[in-house]
């Protein structure tokens, strides 16, 4: 693996990995939202190794990254004006749009369906690279850059630590940390004229903001809508099991771990008791989304028994960062219980 510091400025690092991905290799980039794991997308041996690489399930599909002005009707079909609209107005930016996948494309990169999602990029380092791959006429598919229902990465240093050993990344190009922090805004289009759009995974750019383009506020998903990727139950997790609790609850746990000996290891954005580990993070929506996957994996390096976070507030704003910890925290049921009433061995 190389690992290519300050890639934002280093145009022949970037010609290096778009002739890696060109051969058919993974490279690991970063975008605004999180890094991402990077393959030829009509290259169905190399989207296969992003799945390998990532002990992925063959059926999730994987987000599609197109340069600036790459023509959409390559690699969809059926495309409703309001796919226009919203490119125009969030591209490049953190929205994937879910669109009828045009034959040609290889349905590796939809988990086997007839759907595909597509976004481009806005940091500088991916859109580079997008336009000197194949010319910028192609297309990477990517997912973010850690093993599947991970934390996801938002630094290069991040990608090294999930994939540095194994030598299943060709290169790693380091473009700093990422701006949003959490994953990319999904919107379902391909069934408008029977389920209108459908909010498929929360993010930066918000419904009221789709909305406020299309004149249709997406709705909830569905039974039948798309699977997308990163919307499993369980994901973005770090190997410490997590736990949510609002600011009250969350003190007097404190307390009652404290006296059980337990050392939890806390994020949270207003005072708190001392404890064995804390990171104080931003108490406003993009602050707090740009820090937690950091946050996530500093405090899972820190051997607490749990980790606790303290509930974000509800709302709009805070829907992306609500279900990211949400999903983090879901196969983590009844961790505090266990803990204060000796249900759960934290050394096993």
């Amino acid at each position: 693996m190389t690992n290519v510091a300050e890639a934002q400025l280093d145009q022949a690092a970037i010609g290096a990995a778009a002739r890696a991905l060109e051969a058919g290799r993974l490279v690991a980039f970063p975008t605004e939202t999180v890094y991402g794991l990077g393959a030829d997308a009509e290259n169905p041996q190399a989207v296969a190794a992003i799945y390998a690489a990532k002990g992925r399930p063959q059926d999730h599909p994987v987000i599609v990254h197109l340069a600036p002005d790459a023509p959409l009707d390559y690699w969809a079909t059926d495309i409703p004006r309001e796919a226009q609209a919203l490119a125009e107005a969030f591209w490049p930016g953190p929205l994937t749009m879910i669109l009828r996948r045009a034959p040609n494309i290889p349905d590796a990169v939809s988990g086997g369906q007839d759907t595909v999602g597509l976004r481009c990029p806005s940091h500088p380092v991916a859109i580079a690279l997008l336009r000197a791959f194949k010319g910028g006429k192609g297309g990477v598919a990517a997912p973010s850059a850690n093993k599947f229902g991970a934390v996801s990465p938002t630094l290069a240093q991040h990608v090294r630590d999930e994939f540095g050993a194994d030598g299943s990344v060709a290169m790693v190009l380091d473009g700093g940390a990422s701006q949003v922090g959490i994953e990319s805004t999904i919107v379902d289009l391909s069934r408008l004229a029977t389920h209108g759009p459908v909010l498929l995974r929360p993010g930066h750019i918000s419904a009221e903001a789709i909305a406020a383009v299309i004149d249709q506020l997406p709705s909830s998903p569905d039974a039948a809508a798309p699977r997308a990727s990163g919307t499993l139950e369980s994901h973005y997790a770090p190997h410490t099991p997590v736990a949510m609790q609002d600011g009250a609850q969350l003190r007097q746990t404190l307390s009652e771990l404290a006296a059980k000996g337990r050392k939890v290891a806390l994020i949270h954005y207003s005072g708190m008791p001392p404890t064995h580990a804390a990171q104080l993070l931003p108490a406003t929506p993009d602050g707090f989304a740009h820090a937690l996957y950091a946050a996530l994996r500093a405090m899972d390096g820190k051997k607490a028994d749990v980790i606790l976070v303290e509930a974000p507030p509800q709302g709009g704003d805070w829907l992306g960062v609500n279900d990211r910890l949400r999903r983090a925290a879901h196969g983590s049921t009844g961790i505090v219980h266990g803990l204060l009433n000796g249900d759960v061995d934290p050394a096993a």
